[in-house]
């Protein structure tokens, strides 16, 4: 990773978890450089970059502002990426992501049922025989998934689908790695998985999209399931450790004369959100 993606991504990993609000001005040049251990024009780029994706805008006499989250490219697999390991996934990104899925796999699946051709047959096969050898102890199961998904993706042979390939894969890829985490998930969606090759294979198409929704039925249970007992389940220990953290770090940089006692009672409150 370069100096610029490094930086573009701790920025934006900052703002996602809130270090840095909506409304905010960001800490000055020279502080954020001192920070991030960088020079001015790496940081200037980072900017660039992240303006580029609808997070921060500059303002004159005012300085660099943190957008409000509907400005966002929320569609970035970047800032996708950033916003899930910034937080972890809560239920509400949680439902977003499944609703985003709902929308596009089925249609997807009936259309690659219909317009597959034979190369994309036998990927979506191995995918499939790799997920059954990973439920095995061998392999990868969650780089499996992701390419029974993906070739799915592009079986349908539709541009503007084929286009959000990689929107998809980073959805796809926040999902299953924590979904699959679920005790018995794997040996339980497996036949679901091969229900969907099977009708793909079988030029089936309403087959095939009926497959994909009780396979998306499936995925959400697991996840509302999982949160609803615990919310930080799909959250590392360290995204959780940084959530306070980070306030800290944000009011010491933005509000340094705020009493002291003020933001020990501020952090003791979010600390027990």
């Amino acid at each position: 990773m370069t100096l610029y993606h490094d930086t573009l991504e701790r920025l934006g990993k900052d703002i996602c978890s809130g270090r840095y609000r909506p409304g905010q001005v960001i800490p000055a040049e020279p502080l954020l450089c001192a920070q991030l251990g960088v020079s001015r024009i790496v940081l200037r780029e980072a900017i660039k970059g992240l303006a580029s994706k609808g997070m921060l805008e500059a303002r004159r006499r005012t300085g660099t502002v943190v957008l409000e989250q509907s400005r966002w490219s929320l569609l970035d697999p970047e800032v996708m990426i950033w916003r899930a390991d910034a937080n972890g996934v809560d239920l509400a990104l949680g439902s977003d992501i499944m609703e985003l899925r709902r929308i596009i796999e089925p249609a997807a699946a009936r259309l690659a049922a219909q317009r597959a051709q034979p190369a994309e047959l036998k990927a979506l096969r191995a995918a499939y025989e790799a997920m059954a050898a990973a439920v095995d102890g061998q392999g990868d199961y969650v780089a499996a998934d992701l390419e029974f998904h993906s070739t799915i993706i592009r079986a349908c042979a539709n541009p503007f689908v084929t286009q959000l390939q990689s929107v998809m894969s980073t959805v796809l890829r926040i999902c299953f790695e924590r979904v699959s985490a679920v005790p018995g998930g794997r040996v339980h969606s497996l036949p679901l998985h091969r229900r969907v090759c099977e009708a793909i294979e079988q030029r089936r198409p309403s087959d095939a999209g009926d497959a994909i929704i009780e396979l998306l039925d499936d995925a959400e249970h697991d996840m509302r399931q999982l949160l609803s007992a615990d919310p930080e389940a799909f959250r590392t220990p360290a995204q959780t450790a940084s959530v306070a953290d980070a306030q800290q770090r944000a009011d010491r940089e933005l509000d340094p004369n705020k009493n002291d006692e003020i933001l020990e009672e501020r952090h003791a409150r979010i600390a027990l959100t």
